[in-house]
């Protein structure tokens, strides 16, 4: 990579600088979580969406409020229950009876970060309002398609364990998601900083805004430029494939067939590349190492691969799959 420009360096060197900051300032609020924070903000600069699955109280909407604090985004929290309807999303017509015209309400999917809080309450109806918005970056109110503000990232989350009162998400809109990340418990060591931080009646922290939306829209483009060896776009190609192919009981892990109904999308290839080039950003490096490809697969792939029922039977977890993959599919 000698032939990387001076320019893109220092480039990639600030953005990293400005992102760090970011992490700085999140930290101040969250304790640990540093997994969970760097995805978000690869999600944030890879202009692809999130969904984050976890128990109750693991700081997943802390997080974003978080993010969207340490930066000058413009952030929508959006409680989805069983009786949300589409427009309380994107918006609505109203009508004015004294001039007989029609004006339009824009709904708080009309910000930069958009927290879809325990998205699986409510109804496909209301979840397929988010699809347009999450795929096509705009919004249908009546006769009229607006766009959305850029930045635009959706943050969704999930409880892993209710099942009463909850509307799983369809697979073509999981697919949608660039990352599914899930959220742990803290350690023992966290959870005692947590104590000390928010065990009071009034917790409150001063977050400074560090990055603005335009420096944003600035490293997305520069994502762009980090570069992908020919090799490792095979690889990625490879590994994607293998899903495939070991749901047809043949390539590297005909083994698994009897756990995966099907393999990997085509959007899994696009975003694994994406996202792989998104960590090299946040390490101010110009190009993507296989580490990088490794690192963020999961995340990528797990809510993509369909799993059989004999292998929910025997609580094989998606996670442990892709873990088989990586280790058959040879590095290059």
């Amino acid at each position: 990579m000698s032939n990387v420009s001076p320019e893109l360096k220092s480039q990639l060197a600030a953005a990293a600088d400005h992102l760090q900051r970011v992490r700085t300032e999140m930290g101040k609020v969250i304790v640990g979580q540093r997994e969970l924070i760097d995805r978000l903000l690869v999600g944030l600069v890879a202009r692809g969406h999130i969904l984050l699955e976890g128990l109750p109280g693991l700081a997943k909407t802390a997080s974003v409020s978080a993010l969207a604090r340490a930066t000058h985004c413009v952030f929508s929290r959006i409680q989805f229950t069983p009786d949300l309807l589409p427009g309380d999303i994107t918006g609505t017509l109203i009508y004015d009876p004294l001039k007989g015209t029609y004006s339009t309400r824009q709904g708080p999917i009309f910000a930069n970060l958009v927290l879809a809080d325990e998205i699986n309450r409510a109804p496909s109806k209301v979840q397929s309002a988010l699809l347009e918005a999450m795929q096509e970056r705009q919004v249908t109110i009546g006769d009229r398609t607006w766009p959305l503000p850029e930045p635009f990232l959706v943050l969704a989350t999930q409880n892993p364990i209710e099942q009463e009162g909850t509307y799983p998400l369809p697979e073509a809109q999981m697919d949608r998601f660039m990352l599914k990340v899930i959220v742990g418990y803290p350690t023992a060591v966290e959870e005692l900083v947590i104590l000390d931080r928010m065990a009071s009646t009034r917790p409150s922290f001063a977050l400074n805004a560090v990055v603005s939306p335009e420096e944003l829209v600035g490293y997305q483009d520069l994502v762009n430029q980090v570069h992908v060896d020919p090799l490792l776009r095979d690889y990625i190609v490879r590994l994607v494939i293998a899903s495939r192919e070991a749901a047809a009981g043949t390539g590297v892990a005909p083994e698994l067939k009897r756990l995966i109904r099907f393999g990997a999308s085509p959007r899994a290839t696009i975003n694994l590349t994406l996202a792989a080039r998104a960590c090299a950003l946040l390490e101010g490096r110009p190009h993507v190492t296989p580490d990088d490809v490794k690192r963020i697969a999961p995340d990528v792939m797990r809510h993509r691969l369909l799993l059989t029922y004999e292998a929910e039977a025997e609580e094989v977890t998606t996670e442990g799959i892709v873990q088989t993959l990586l280790g058959k599919v040879k590095v290059p």
